[in-house]
């Protein structure tokens, strides 16, 4: 079980870390990221495996690498945790409060970040001010 500190990363946030553009986001925020990997408190979702293969499939990312093998390398990093998807993440993830956008994958993440109690790294607008509202914790990359 992560702790209360625990990081879960936006399906972008993996992909550019994986990419080596950890430079373009704030320091704090990357400084927050190294230090929960340092703990083994950073996680990702098992829906981004889906998003990173459906982003491959589709042509919007280039991994220089079969999605298989991008996926297998990054889950390999030093500190990284699978988030499982629950039954108890999946139930959560329609019945998420206030007002929230239908996208599954993104659903799926936020809840993912409600129910083991992270804060979620995104640059996603929609996913910031549903944090802002109360809903979740997230963190501006």
């Amino acid at each position: 079980m992560p702790s209360a500190d625990a990081i879960l990363l936006d399906t972008h946030a993996w992909i550019w870390l994986r990419a080596g553009e950890a430079a373009s986001l704030r320091k704090s925020s990357l400084d927050a990221i190294v230090e929960a990997a340092r703990r083994s408190a950073l996680n990702v979702s098992v829906i981004s495996v889906w998003e990173v293969a459906m982003l491959a499939a589709k042509g919007r990312v280039h991994l220089g690498l079969s999605a298989a093998q991008w996926v297998h390398r990054a889950l390999a990093a030093p500190g990284l945790v699978l988030a499982d998807l629950t039954p108890e993440i999946a139930v959560e993830s329609s019945f998420l409060p206030g007002e929230f956008h239908s996208d599954p994958a993104d659903r799926i993440i936020v809840a993912t970040a409600r129910a083991i109690g992270a804060t979620l790294y995104t640059k996603d607008r929609a996913i910031l001010a549903y944090g802002r509202n109360g809903h979740v914790k997230t963190a501006a990359l």
